[in-house]
Parts: structure tokens; sequence; C-alpha cells
């Protein structure tokens, strides 16, 4: 049956000129050679025919010397240097036609220097008005020692072969249609239908009936190509099998059929081809191989040059036409596992196919828009840590890559830059230039110091691809965590941060990758080097606050790894206030909140951060300059943790997968240790002293005790470090009106304290007593509380003192309040102020104090006779008749108290006892003073029951009076009343205490028989007979007469 065909005359002058491909003939083996008479198999024979006569060399690359500085202006040897001319001289025709797209980078040679110089003349048509741009391709720079090897005139690689005819054609399609049908057995069979079917792509470019067999039977050809690889041993290299199939995917790629793109078979394919050959054992391993089990016909190490060489053509056939770099995102994505290999000689061969694949992209580069290369970042990072490999062959294979990847960055860079970054790109260029008359030798220099590819290649690197840089650096250390390639990484990522600045978009991203990678880097130096990347990012006040977030969404107590990175953030002198200021106001943020039902995760997160920084000590410039808000701040969060536990927080879910909270972390630890190590690291060494010994800590810590620690470490600031005093004292003036109520009440309680300091007579009155009077209002008792405190701080100034005195009514009525700490305060301001008052404000307080007379709480008691005897004697002698009869009544109370079980009480009621006796102008028996009990002593008692009733007889009802504390709580009180009842019935006037009446004195005692309290009990039964004697019969005669004889006696 008749083929269909085309014109071949113009078909075939703009096909590829030559259809001569890389030399694949097996070469004998040494000894083979050196016999000269080893038979030779057919499949052999077959390959030798098909290709070439002549042997690849054992070396037919050249070695890159960068110490003779001569690499890359060796021209390759040998037949893989002529297929590579043969190749170019194929494409030529079809480089000389382009579309107005098209972005041709053609090359002149100058013979004198051998250097290329890059023409760009043509880069101008790219964009359309292109006159308003004032980027030209003048502002792109050669890049040097990039030698294009010229295209081989040599007549044998330009002359065309003959069209095949109809039969040929024939005969190959029914040849591959047989290796479709049945099972490529044989190394022949395998051999034959790879021959067939890389002939027949000779056809593609005339003939239609080659076309629409092979693009009908693609999935055939894919499968049968997958089916022969995966025949062939993983672990050894016996048979040119594998670099027949490559050089059958490179012969169709020419002719624009791609076996390794698209579908998903097509991919397994691509995969499949490079893990064939990347897995191979090493060179040396294959020759130990062949050693031991020799087979006579094939030289392994030169077989496996000639493969890898086939497989470098195939992988530079999928990008000669590729003008939007899709190919080439593809290939990096399937050698990328292999150059990240854990195996050298894995590692090797991944880099050279990829050098190889850059370098023949060089030579062709023809780009149109869109491209969709999405790797660039990724790339130069991983050729970039690949620069730093132990392995010398990797590191001048990828130093090479870098250098031919510069050169398509250019080209790329050029061709989608746009006006709005116009002059970064143009910067971005002229430090390239700079770089590379720095430097004669771009590659070495990548070689020697890969840290200069971040310097040259950060300018055309955009957010994303920025991004990609230090991803693919720390996933790469997964890999391959040579302590080179770690220095290298480290010096990579710090200089990309430094010279990017601020254009990093996923920072959070590079953060999580920082974070979760740290932990595999074990030499200090380069882990300081990553925790500096941190900081400069930390340092931009672009990425501070994002920075902030992301570390403080990690659990607490951070991990040795994050908190060495809080501890050792290494930034300049000026940003060091601003980022601790940051992280302040995390925390200060969560405590102007209204009060939650649980804390927030960052208040505690931002606590044990600071903790961490203040443990570090590299911002002690910013420690020291915002102690005043630093300590106020921890102080909050002190009082908001007490009593709370980590189940009283608001974690983020997920945050503790990995863990459980200890039971042992709390919120107040995290707080209390920060509060300590600010004191520590700000030199407050005799004030965390202070602290310790008097247990402030725990003071601190407790419920009902907040405000005491509070009060201890203001006390212990003003007293040793009063400049720091002073400038917190300046700090709450604002402060105390923010946040909460717990914020408030701790910003109070340090406020009043470092009100005893001098600068506090200096505050304007609006933020001083106006503020106090507003807390002697509050609901909130210790509002009141704290401004009696600050009113009683501020009397020691004497400026001061008018001022405070305008609020007297407010501190009388705080007299009346039920919280003792509040009356005591009060009492203490009256105290300072009593000498001052007038008569109504002291007749208003002598009413309350006889209030407290008898108080169940000790202390109030006590201060309130205190205040009382200070408030008879600042009477004036005008206004003393008018405060008597309160004088009088006070006796009885004061006389009964001096027998109370307290100490204290009892001697301050004897004290003011003699201070209302001198203000009556009367002489106190010295019985009064005595410290024993009466019932131990009742001579004594009755001296003084004599006394008092003959001094208050006519002026107020003694009995009256000592009969109501008969029911007095405390027992010595109560003992005391009664027995005075029963004196005070011996010695007063039996007829007066008859008209008095006697039947509810006796009620009274009657219900005192039965107390529980032995010696009440007899002294109430006596008392309570005196009574009745004193109802029943007259006074003594014997009574009278000894008076009527004393009295004799005194007029006598």
């Amino acid at each position: 049956m008749p083929l269909s065909r085309r014109g071949r005359g113009s078909r075939l002058a703009g096909s590829r000129a030559a259809t001569s491909r890389l030399p694949r003939a097996t070469a004998l083996s040494p000894k083979s050679a050196s016999r000269g008479a080893l038979s030779i198999s057919h499949a052999q024979l077959l390959t030798r025919r098909r290709h070439s006569s002549e042997q690849v060399p054992p070396e037919s690359e050249p070695q890159a010397d960068f110490r003779s500085g001569k690499w890359l202006q060796e021209p390759a040897t040998g037949d893989a240097r002529d297929s590579r001319q043969a190749l170019r001289a194929r494409m030529s025709s079809k480089h000389r036609i382009r579309s107005q797209e098209e972005v041709v980078i053609p090359y002149a040679y100058d013979n004198d220097s051998g250097s290329m110089d890059l023409e760009l003349s043509n880069l101008e048509t790219i964009k359309k008005g292109s006159s308003s741009i004032e980027l030209t391709d003048l502002d792109i720079p050669d890049v040097p020692e990039l030698r294009c090897e010229p295209l081989s005139d040599s007549p044998r690689h330009l002359t065309q072969q003959d069209p095949l005819n109809e039969a040929i054609v024939d005969k190959l399609i029914q040849s591959i249609q047989r290796g479709f049908n049945d099972e490529l057995k044989g190394e022949l069979e395998k051999l034959t239908f790879l021959e067939s079917l890389s002939s027949l792509s000779r056809a593609l470019p005339y003939d239609e009936t080659t076309e629409s067999f092979i693009h009908s039977h693609i999935a055939d050809i894919v499968h049968t190509l997958n089916v022969l690889v995966q025949e062939e041993r993983p672990h050894s290299l016996s048979s040119p099998v594998r670099q027949e199939v490559f050089v059958t995917i490179a012969d169709l790629s020419y002719q624009d059929v791609h076996l390794l793109f698209g579908s998903e078979d097509r991919a397994e394919l691509f995969s499949l081809v490079i893990k064939s050959i990347i897995t191979l054992p090493s060179v040396r391993t294959l020759t130990q191989i062949q050693e031991i089990m020799p087979n006579g016909t094939c030289n392994t190490e030169c077989l496996y040059r000639q493969t890898f060489q086939a497989f470098s053509e195939m992988l530079q056939s999928l990008v000669v036409k590729d003008p939007y770099l899709e190919n080439l995102d593809t290939i990096i994505k399937h050698l990328d596992p292999w150059l990240q290999s854990v195996k050298d000689h894995e590692r090797e061969r991944a880099t050279a196919g990829m050098t190889q694949v850059l370098k023949c992209l060089t030579r062709h580069l023809s780009l149109k828009l869109p491209l969709r290369f999405q790797r660039l970042g990724h790339l130069v990072a991983l050729m970039a840590l690949l620069c730093g490999d132990p392995q010398e062959k990797v590191a001048e294979k990828a130093a090479e890559s870098i250098h031919y990847l510069l050169h398509i960055t250019l080209r790329l860079k050029y061709i989608i830059h746009d006006k709005k970054n116009q002059q970064s790109l143009k910067r971005a260029l002229t430090k390239c230039r700079e770089f590379l008359e720095l430097y004669s030798s771009a590659a070495k220099c990548f070689y020697t110091c890969p840290f200069r590819i971040a310097q040259v290649f950060e300018g055309f690197l955009d957010s994303n691809e920025l991004c990609q840089f230090i991803m693919t650096t720390f996933d790469t250390l997964k890999n391959l965590n040579h302590p080179r390639i770690q220095r290298s990484a480290g010096e990579l990522l710090l200089t990309l941060a430094k010279n990017a600045e601020s254009r990093f978009e996923k920072v959070p991203e590079i953060l999580g990758v920082i974070c979760a990678q740290l932990s595999i880097i074990s030499q200090p130096r380069v882990r300081q080097q990553i925790i500096n990347t941190v900081s400069l990012f930390i340092s931009r006040p672009k990425y501070t606050d994002i920075v902030l977030s992301f570390l403080l969404c990690h659990p607490v107590p951070y991990n040795r790894h994050l908190a060495e990175v809080w501890r050792t953030l290494a930034v300049e002198l000026p940003s060091t206030t601003w980022i601790l200021w940051r992280l302040l106001r995390k925390l200060q943020t969560c405590h102007n909140e209204p009060a939650q039902e649980k804390m927030a995760y960052v208040a505690v997160a931002a606590t044990d951060a600071l903790y961490e920084v203040f443990l570090g000590n590299r911002l002690r410039a910013a420690t020291f300059r915002l102690f005043p808000q630093l300590l106020m701040t921890l102080l909050i969060q002190i009082h908001h943790s007490i009593g709370l536990t980590m189940s009283d927080v608001d974690i983020p879910s997920g945050l503790y997968t990995e863990q459980e909270v200890s039971s042992e972390v709390t919120p107040l630890c995290f707080a209390m240790q920060a509060t300590k190590t600010l004191l520590l690291r700000t030199c407050c060494l005799q004030e965390f002293n202070i602290m310790e010994k008097n247990k402030g800590w725990a003071l601190l810590g407790g419920k009902d005790c907040h405000l005491q620690g509070v009060f201890l470490l203001a006390n212990a600031l003003l007293e040793r470090n009063r400049l720091l005093a002073q400038k917190v004292m300046y700090l709450l003036v604002p402060f105390l009106n923010r946040g909460n109520d717990k914020h408030k009440l701790t910003s109070a309680g340090v406020f009043v304290e470092l009100l005893r300091s001098p600068v506090a007579k200096r505050l304007p009155s609006i933020y001083s007593v106006a503020r106090l009077k507003d807390w002697l209002q509050d609901g909130n008792h210790l509002f009141r509380m704290l401004g009696l405190r600050g009113l009683y701080n501020l009397i020691g100034h004497q400026e001061m003192r008018e001022d405070i005195k305008s609020l007297l009514p407010y501190i009388v009525d705080s007299l009346r309040e039920t919280d003792k700490k509040i009356v005591l305060s009060a009492i203490q301001i009256l105290l300072q102020l009593v000498r001052t008052m007038d008569f109504t404000t002291l007749a208003a307080i002598m009413r309350t104090l006889f209030s407290l007379f008898g108080d169940v709480r000790p202390d109030v008691h006590h201060f309130s006779m205190t205040l009382f005897g200070a408030a008879i004697k600042s009477v004036k002698n005008p206004d003393k008749k008018s405060v008597e009869k309160q004088v009088l009544d006070s006796l009885v109370p004061l006389l009964l108290y001096s027998q109370d079980e307290n100490d204290a009480v009892a001697e301050e009621s004897r004290r003011v006892l003699t201070i209302c006796a001198q203000f009556l102008k009367w002489k106190l028996p010295q019985e009064v003073y005595s410290k024993d009990p009466w019932h131990v002593k009742p001579t004594e008692a009755g001296t003084i029951c004599r006394f008092f009733e003959k001094k208050c007889k006519g002026k107020i009802n003694i009995l009256e009076q000592t009969l109501m504390y008969s029911r007095n709580p405390k027992l010595p009180i109560r003992r005391s009343a009664v027995l005075f009842v029963g004196l005070l019935s011996k010695y007063m006037d039996h007829n007066e205490l008859r008209r008095m009446g006697t039947d509810r004195i006796e009620d009274d005692l009657r219900d005192l028989l039965c107390d529980p309290e032995p010696s009440l009990c007899i002294i109430t039964s006596q008392t309570l007979l005196l009574v009745q004697m004193a109802r029943a019969e007259p006074k003594p005669k014997q009574r009278v007469n000894w008076l009527q004889k004393l009295m004799g006696r005194s007029s006598a």
C-alpha cells in the first residue's frame, strides 16, 4: 500500500541537517583490545554500525580546573563534541526563523580573546513602546568565560542524508509494531526496536504517515520504553539498552515528540529513566563487578560513560526548544531528589546532568512570554549549597551550573520586567556588573565563596523566589547535613537576608522552616548565623510584629532551640529598643482588654519570651531603657496569673499535639522568672535580696497579699535605686488610666509607695491628691485602701498637707469601714494631721473613735485609743468645756480595757486614761498603773473604784456604764466589769443605789452565773450578794464614823 508523502524537497531543507547522534559504539575491553581476537555479539555490532566506529575516550568531558582558570575554555573532545556540534547544525536553520515574540541571543565571537559577547540588539522588540523604557540591553552585563563553541563546518555534520523511502518507512513501522505486539526478550530484539523507532523519527518532518503513526502510538511507545528500562538490572551495566533508550527519547524530542512530558505515565517514565542511570553503583563498583563476573565483551567504564553521555544528551534535547522554560521546570522537579541524595556518586551524576541542561539552555536560549519557570529560587539555592559539597567534583559542577544560571537569569529577568520594578532591576544589573568586573572568574568565585551567589542573585529574585531560596536551603540540610554544606547554608542565608532586606513576603513560612530545621544544625557558628537571619528579619520594622507573632505561637516553655533564638538575638543597637518594645506591647495588649474567662496564650508566651531575652542579655541597653515599662508590665502579669494553671489559658488548638503541658508549668512561674531575671540583669541586686529575705516573692504571688509584695518591691526600689524609682513613677502617671482592675490595682500599689519620693511633690495636684480623692470614693475597697496609703505617704511632704486637709471628711468617713487596713490607714493619717484640725473635726473624730473602743480587731482598738488621746491633747482651752462630757464618758471604757488580755491594748488604755485625767486635772492613784489583774488584787481595785466613784459622782452614771461591759465578749473585761460593779455597790451611797433601782443589775448578774468560766461565776455571785445587801441595808455606820473621824482629823 503506497504511503502518502509530503513535499520532500522543501521539508528536508528545513529539517534537521543531520541525523548523526552520540556515538554509541560498545568499546572493547582493554584485554580484548590487546588480544584482538574476541568475538563481538550481533547486538553490539548493530549498535556499532548504527552509530560510530569511534570509541568514546574514558574522559570525554573536560574536568573543571579552577586553579588554572582554563575551565570552560577547553573544547570537548571526541564524538561527544561532534554529536553536539551536529545537533547545533541541525537546529541552526530553525534558529534563524523567529517570531516577533521570541528573544534570541545570537553570539559574536572575538577571535582574539575567545570570549563571548552577548548581542542584545533585538531585545528591545520585546515590549511595545520600548522607547519609553529607560532600561536598555546595555545595562545587562556580559558573563565572562561563558564560551560557546562555534558550530563545526565539518562536512561530516553538515551533509544532509537522503530521506527515507516508503519501503524503509513501512519496514520500520512493522518492526515497531512487532515490538508492541511481542515481548522483547533478547537484547537484539530490544536494540532493533529502539533502532527502528529512532530511525523512523527522521521521517517525521516530511512524512505524514510517520507522523500519524508515532502520534497515535505515543502511549504504546511510552509503555514499551518503561518496560525496557524496568527490565534492566538496577545494580549493573552490561548492555547498551539504557543508552539506546536515552538516544531514542532524544531523537523524538528533537522532532517535538516529547515522551517525558504531559500525562502521568510519561512523568513516570521520566522518573524511571533518571533513576535507572542515577542509582547505578559508582563506576568503581561497576568495574569491580565486571572483574568478579566478566562478560568478556564490554568495557564497563567506557559503556557507563557513553550511557551517561546519552542521558545528558537526552536531557539537553528537552530544553533545546523550550521558549517558556516549562521543560526546565519539569527537569528540575525530577532531578531534585537526586541532587540531594546522600550518596556521593548519585549526587555527582545529578549535578553533572543539571549542568549540561543549563549549559545547553544557555547556548540555545530563545524565550517567549509567558514564562512558566517557577523554580528559580529553588534551583539557585540548591546549586549554591552544592558549591560547598565535600565532593570536589560535585562542587565544581555546581559552580559551573550557577555560572550558566546567572546568564539565564539575566535574560529571564530582562524579559519579564515592567516599569514598576525597572529601577530595582537596573540596580541589580549594576551590582551584577560590578561583581563580574571585580572577579575575573565568576565560577571560580562561586566555587570558593558560595555566599557570593546570594550577593549576586538576590537582586534578581522576587519575593516568592527569595522564599524558595530559604526554604530549599533548609530542606536540603535534612539530607545533606555535612559540616561544609552547613557552613555554606549559614553564609548563604545570612547574606541573602542582609541584602534582600525588606523584599520578603512569606516571612511566617520562612520562619517555620528555620525553627523546624534548627535542630539539625550542629555547628555553633552556623546555628548563630541562622539565628542572625531571624535577627535580621525581626529588626526590620516591616517584619517585627510578624516574626514576634510567629515565635510566640510555640509551646511554652520554649524548647532549647527556640530558647536559643530568643537568647542570642543579634540586633543592631538602634533596633534593640524597638524589638523589645514590640514584644512588650504584645503582653500589654492582653492587660488592656477586659477580663476574660481564660488568659490569652500570647500573654504567657510573651512573658516566657521576655524571660529568655533577659537571660540572654543581648538586648541589655534596651532592657535598661525600658525598665519602668518592663517592671510594671511583669508585675501586672503576676497579678493576672495568681491562682491560674495552664488549663486556665486559652491555648490554640493543636499547639501541644506532641507534648502535654506539665502540671508544674503555670503562668505565674513564667511571670516570676521574668521579673526576677529583670531585676538581676538591671543590677537591682539589693532590691532582689530585700524581696528574698522578706518573702516578697511569696507575697507577690499570693491572692490576698499581692499588694503587700508590690509595696515591698516599690519601697526597696525607692530606698536602693531612687533614679529608677523616679522613672517608674513618671511612667505611672499615664499608666494608671489604662487596663482592667488588676492592671490598675498593681499600678496604683507601686504609685502610692513611690509618693514618698521627693519627686512626688512636683507632680501636679490633679495627678496626686485629686487622683487619691477619686480612689477614696471608689466602690472597690482596695482602691480606697490605696487612696489612704497614698495620702499617708504624701503627708511626709509638708507642701502637700494643706491639699490633703481638704480630704478630711473622706478620711474620717473611712473610720467606719469594715476593712481593718482602711481604718488603720485613716487613723495613721489623722494622727499626722490631728494637731492642725479645727474643733468641729476633732469632736467628730472623737465621737467616731469612741465607737471603736473595744473593737475586736486589736490594732483598730489600740490605735483608735491612741488617736483619741491625741485628739484630746489637741483640743484648745476655749473648747475644752465642750468636749469634757466625751472625755468623762471614755473613762470607764479606758479603765476596763486597762485589764485587757492584750498587753499593748491594756498599756495604751492606761496611757490614754492618764491623758484624760490630765485633761480633767485629776491625779490618778498609782494602783491604776498596776499590771496585775483586779481579781488578783481586790484591794487595789477597791482603791481605784473609790477614786472614780468620788470623781464621777454627779457627772456620769459610772455604774450604768460599767454594767454595759458585763457582756463584753472578752473574759477579762467581763470579769473586771462585774468586779467593779460589786465594788461600786459597796462604796457608793446605798440610798442612791436604791433610788437607781437594783432589779436590772441583779437580772444582768444572774445571767452571768451560768458562765462557763469559774472565776467569773464566783465574782458574779459575790457582786450579786453585795448589790442585794446594799438594797436591803443602809450604809454601814462604821463607815460613816470612820469617814467622819478621818475628816475630823483632817480638819483638826
